[in-house]
């Protein structure tokens, strides 16, 4: 055994623990923002972006029977900078954040404003608000016998878009575009690194479990692949474009998140949940190598032809070099792992007997943290997003049985090519909408990967309940029938011939079912 083991374990632990620290120091300075006071109505000194009152590229049109407000905007960001929304052509704040919006208003008469009021609203306030929502117009402060200016704080609430505009009487003034992307978060950070370290430690151990000669046999004879590769790259596609035309026919962004998720590689999870599930481990890594290397051909196959009915921009692009990181992080810890299995046996042995408990706490580790660094999201959640989470792995699982069944083959490799079919690697698909996509459509639509994340493991788990429940049953029924070595006793026939019963633990016994 390794003499520096226990070190092994606090660095596990230590790794596990390290977004946890990180997760409660967000909350605390989340509530702290909410906490502080925030800054009031400003000043218009410098005021900018202004531009003739007809032509701004923010003009919308009034409602039916109203007319139009003559209002210049600009905003003060919360680091002190003056943004011009006119030439951005909206007001960009990340969730939690506020800046002040001043306005101009250009075309008032002294007599209507007299004793009126200005009203200011945005038609998402879950989005974003803005306050105070009505202001009081000063006839004494007005620039000039038609021009008064004021402010006001938008803030941020969460990811989208919205519009603020202000109405004074039956007048209504340009609608200014606000969008409120996800700040970047140290947390998220940190847990995709420990989820990264932790996920390359384990693929060692994988490494000094793997039978080489076994590999060299399914690469030879890639039966086993070539169902995989049919189920995952020729059929699975075809789902998921199905699914988004049926569930988002009038979303194009979310119809690209089904797409893109349904022709991203297997993820590194199935091969933890194939030996987990005592399905074949070697046929796993095989496919999941396999399947990483074709996604440089096939996912450019799928994006530019189906692809192209979905989304008609040239926008679209194949992140190559996130692939080849993929297949970097995965060839080369089972290559350690070989050289462990290799030169130093003791080792690879100790580190293939924790194997198991160290998957299940990996596993548990990347659901519960994924869960709590990305509760936002559940908030986009409908029943679309679930449907959609759902239906991809699952339908993934079930193509990938249904064809090793009809091929007849063994049940380990039936587990392995059901669990890397139905198992997608999420952060390929969410790496290409951010590249396809600006904000905060890119963020909104990962709503559908993280959905499939989440829905993966749930029919993976309940296999696993089952077979761990099946097992302690198998076991205790073996119990009932076997005997202890005090009840163990000779029984003679008429002949004086002897018969023991042989009651070794979890054997068949014939000789008890006789008599």
């Amino acid at each position: 055994m390794c003499p520096l083991w226990p070190l092994h374990l606090l660095v596990l632990y230590a790794v596990m623990l390290w977004p946890l620290l990180l997760l409660t120091c967000g909350v605390a300075k989340g509530v702290a923002a909410q906490v502080l006071p925030r800054q009031g109505l400003q000043g218009l000194q410098g005021f900018q972006g202004l531009r003739a009152c007809p032509q701004t590229a923010l003009y919308c049109a009034p409602p039916d029977g109203g007319d139009h407000l003559c209002v210049q905007f600009d905003a003060v960001l919360p680091n002190g900078t003056v943004a011009d929304v006119y030439e951005r052509g909206r007001l960009e704040l990340k969730m939690d954040e506020w800046a002040t919006l001043r306005f101009n208003v250009t075309d008032l008469d002294a007599n209507e404003a007299q004793g009126s009021k200005l009203y200011l609203e945005a038609d998402r306030q879950n989005v974003a608000d803005v306050k105070p929502t009505e202001v009081f117009i000063n006839t004494q402060s007005l620039n000039g016998p038609s021009s008064w200016a004021g402010s006001v704080n938008v803030t941020g609430h969460f990811l989208g878009k919205t519009q603020v505009r202000l109405k004074l009487g039956n007048r209504f003034s340009d609608c200014l575009p606000v969008v409120v992307t996800r700040p970047k978060r140290v947390i998220d950070t940190v847990f995709t690194a420990s989820v990264a370290s932790l996920v390359a430690i384990i693929f060692i151990n994988f490494g000094c479990a793997l039978d080489w000669e076994i590999v060299k046999k399914t690469l030879k004879r890639p039966f086993g692949p070539a169902i995989g590769f049919t189920s995952q790259y020729i059929v699975l596609p075809l789902i998921s474009f199905g699914l988004a035309k049926l569930l988002f026919p009038n979303d194009v962004a979310m119809q690209l998140g089904m797409f893109f998720t349904g022709i991203s590689p297997g993820g590194g999870a199935s091969n933890i949940w194939t030996y987990l599930l005592g399905g074949n481990l070697n046929l796993s890594i095989t496919m999941t190598a396999i399947s990483t290397m074709l996604a440089f051909a096939m996912m450019p196959f799928w994006v530019f032809t189906l692809g192209h009915h979905i989304f008609h921009q040239d926008k679209m692009e194949v992140p190559y070099m996130r692939v080849l990181e993929v297949a970097f992080s995965l060839v080369v810890p089972i290559f350690i792992g070989w050289l462990i299995q290799r030169f130093l046996p003791r080792v690879s042995k100790l580190l293939v007997r924790i194997l198991k408990p160290f998957s299940t706490l990996l596993i548990l580790f990347i659901v519960i943290f994924a869960i709590i660094t990305n509760l936002y999201i559940f908030e986009l959640f409908s029943w679309k997003i679930v449907v959609a989470g759902l239906g991809l792995p699952w339908l993934g699982y079930l193509t990938g049985l249904t064809l090793a069944v009809i091929f007849r083959q063994p049940f380990p490799d039936v587990t392995a090519i059901s669990v890397e079919t139905g198992v997608h690697n999420t952060g390929i698909s969410i790496f290409m909408l951010r590249a396809t996509l600006g904000q905060p459509e890119a963020d909104l639509t990962t709503v559908v990967p993280v959905a499939v994340a989440i829905m993966t493991p749930i029919p993976l788990t309940i296999w696993y309940v089952v077979k761990q429940l099946r097992s302690r049953w198998t076991v205790k029924k073996n119990d009932m029938y076997a005997l202890s070595d005090e009840e163990r006793a000779p029984v003679t026939s008429n002949q004086n011939e002897h018969l023991t019963i042989v009651t070794s633990k979890g054997a068949s016994n014939n000789n008890h079912d006789k008599y």
